[in-house]
């Protein structure tokens, strides 16, 4: 274990969709109780499946396309009732056992848990790591890179976040943060400071000692969209169109945002960005693996781009860009424990406290800066809340020449705050049987966002709409199971709030 972790991290020295449940029966494709919103995203996630299967030609990707093919198909049929199929065939009569090997999406039958993101397509990738057996840290693994892809005005190589997780198997809850982060020095001659990438650090940090695939294989799926090209969900073509001046002024950043005819990009054009897939590939080839971004070769070309760049990174900050994992922050509410992180978000308790009492929650001390969220959960009710962030959209708006890393902007220097990064899980106090996980994002409401549905849940009510009553900017995502997973059969749902872009799939036992 020291070994890879010393690989990856290369630490410093201290300083719901039902789809097809591989049933011997007919099996009902469609959207369940996990919803998506709003449906057009959903369906241009889709088609992006379909379009992309062209990598199942490509060595070694197959299971991804064949997956991604699944999906767009099972989404395509959701208004089929009944769907005759040869599904018989991928579960064993004998022993019962899916004839399909871990790790290929369909592996597992029945409830097999979900997801909810913010960005479709991220949440396409981490369903399908849940559907071929792996964890929900091993899908939000998957998905935060993917959403480095799909969404990088607001999460990013360059940028951070912070995650819970829960391991209800052994009772166990980690917090995981990893901000972008703020600089000590700023060398001369840099116009535009950025913040210590610690997105790649902080997700290995979360796969370690609880993910079943090995990471490079969570890597794989956003480096192939990123090398073949994905389409601009709704989320993004919105912020592109916000900061479309100050962004094309940088070479790098028109290379990849512009419209041949002039302009950004727009809602289902197409983004492709080699440079980015050529990083990823090396973090997952590397002999260093992640910790290339840090004291590599990777690293000495992120330090010579960034300073070319005005983000002024230096080989001594990028040494010691440091991840923090302990225990998370614990809140009694009623019957239940809600495990958050008050490092991430320090306005976190008070904004749950206010929203238990039927208060909506307010935070003016919370940072502004916009940021992204996910939350997945697998079939054992093990659970991963996650946040991230640029702090602004976009980071600092340049691209390092040559590896498609797109700078976060520095905290605390000029207006630049860090954003809040709102994670929460609701279980109960042994932490083995899960209630519910949510994240949140938009500056000041993110807190709101957050705690409010994670309050209707804990008081078993509140409207049909979760995120009625939060406050604009406000958005979140949510997974909520009325059982206790694992314990009792779950009666699970995920919602994306409608007002953003995002989705939630998964499937449940019958």
């Amino acid at each position: 274990m020291v070994g890879s972790l010393a690989k990856h991290l290369a630490l410093a020295k201290p300083g719901a969709a039902k789809v097809a449940s591989h049933h011997s029966r007919p099996v009902t494709l469609g959207l369940g109780h996990f919803y998506a919103n709003p449906l057009h995203d959903a369906l241009a996630g889709a088609r992006l499946v379909r379009k992309n299967n062209r990598m199942m030609q490509h060595g070694g990707r197959f299971r991804w396309g064949r997956a991604w093919l699944g999906l767009g198909l099972g989404l395509l049929l959701a208004g089929c009732q009944t769907v005759e199929s040869t599904v018989d065939r991928t579960v064993d009569a004998v022993t019962g056992r899916s004839n399909i090997p871990f790790g290929t999406p369909g592996h597992v039958s029945g409830f097999l848990g979900g997801v909810a993101a913010d960005e479709p397509r991220a949440a396409i990738v981490a369903r399908d790591i849940l559907s071929g057996g792996g964890s929900a840290v091993d899908a939000a693994v998957a998905g935060a890179f993917t959403m480095a892809v799909t969404l990088p005005s607001r999460a990013g190589l360059g940028g951070g976040g912070a995650c819970v997780a829960l391991d209800a198997q052994r009772g166990l809850a980690r917090a995981i943060i990893f901000p972008a982060g703020a600089r000590t020095e700023i060398p001369a001659g840099t116009d535009r400071p950025a913040a210590l990438p610690a997105m790649a650090r902080g997700l290995f940090a979360l796969h370690l000692n609880a993910g079943r695939f090995r990471i490079e294989d969570l890597i794989r799926p956003a480096e192939d969209l990123a090398r073949l090209g994905t389409e601009i969900s709704r989320t993004l073509a919105n912020d592109l169109a916000v900061v479309a001046g100050p962004l094309l002024q940088d070479p790098s950043a028109r290379q990849v945002f512009a419209r041949p005819g002039g302009g950004v990009l727009r809602l289902d054009d197409r983004i492709i960005q080699p440079d980015l897939s050529a990083t990823l590939a090396q973090l997952r080839a590397a002999p260093l693996g992640i910790g290339d971004l840090y004291q590599g070769n990777l690293a000495e070309r992120l330090v010579e781009g960034s300073m070319m760049s005005g983000g002024g990174l230096t080989e001594a900050e990028l040494r010691t860009t440091r991840v923090r994992v302990g225990g998370p922050a614990r809140s009694a509410q009623g019957a239940d424990l809600v495990l958050l992180s008050t490092e991430a978000s320090p306005g976190m308790a008070g904004a749950l406290q206010a929203a238990m009492a039927g208060q909506a929650p307010t935070d003016g001390a919370a940072g502004a800066g916009a940021g992204a969220s996910l939350v997945t959960l697998d079939r054992e009710g093990n659970a991963v809340s996650c946040a991230f962030s640029m702090n602004n959209l976009f980071g600092t708006g340049r691209i390092v020449p040559g590896t498609g890393i797109l700078l976060a902007a520095a905290p605390g220097i000029g207006q630049v705050q860090a954003a809040p990064l709102p994670v929460a899980i609701l279980a109960r106090p042994d932490l083995r049987r899960f209630r519910a996980a949510a994240s949140g994002s938009g500056g000041s409401a993110a807190l709101a966002a957050t705690a409010m549905p994670l309050a209707a849940v804990q008081r078993r009510g509140g409207p049909a709409d979760p995120y009625a009553g939060v406050p604009a900017p406000g958005r979140g995502v949510l997974i909520s199971c009325a059982g206790l997973v694992p314990t009792n059969g779950p009666a699970c749902i995920g919602a994306a709030d409608p007002r953003g872009g995002g989705v939630a799939l998964g499937s449940f036992g019958r």
